[in-house]
């Protein structure tokens, strides 16, 4: 029987030399060590993920505002030229929740083993819908990449807003009934 994946966070360099970090799920920190290796990385530290931070993560899930977020500040990195995979790093070491963080980090591993950001985001459609995802693949392809992510995040925040504004639509009718049931109940 398998031990059951465990969260290490690591630290590394990468094949320029680059000092580079993250987190990687394995069994152990050997095979961690070894999955490390695999992608061109050099693990100079590989521990296990402290349990505080689990429990902090406990029930937190990623929210269409988190999406929005991200692909607000990925767009600000690719426009400030900042490579893509970096921009993923510093997106994810500013992001609060830690599902989100989590999920940034898990793409971040797919595009610097060698799949395109498009097929990263296709991997994950329960955060990622049809439309970011052939988006994403056209922007790629033209090389207007950081372009389409700026559209995508204006698309994304401003369908944010809007729900903002319709649960608050919503709350006038529904006090009134309330209200009106207590009244003459």
């Amino acid at each position: 029987m398998a031990a059951a994946n465990q969260l290490f966070t690591w630290e590394g360099t990468d094949k320029s030399g680059k000092k580079t970090k993250g987190e990687i799920k394995s069994s152990n920190a050997n095979i961690a060590r070894a999955e490390l290796r695999k992608k061109g990385i050099n693990p100079t530290k590989v521990k296990k993920k402290s349990s505080g931070f689990a429990l902090a993560s406990f029930g937190a899930k990623v929210t269409p505002s988190d999406i929005a977020l991200f692909t607000r500040q990925l767009a600000t990195m690719m426009k400030a030229g900042v490579p893509l995979v970096q921009s993923f790093e510093i997106v994810a070491d500013g992001m609060d929740n830690p599902a989100m963080k989590e999920l940034i980090l898990k793409i971040r591993d797919e595009v610097s083993s060698g799949q395109s950001f498009a097929h990263a985001i296709k991997t994950q459609p329960e955060h990622f819908d049809d439309l970011f995802c052939n988006l994403v693949e056209a922007g790629e392809q033209s090389g207007a990449l950081e372009t389409m992510l700026d559209r995508l995040a204006e698309y994304k925040e401003k369908s944010e807003q809007l729900k903002g504004k319709i649960k608050s639509a919503m709350n006038y009718p529904i006090a009134v009934l309330v209200v009106a049931g207590v009244v003459s109940g």
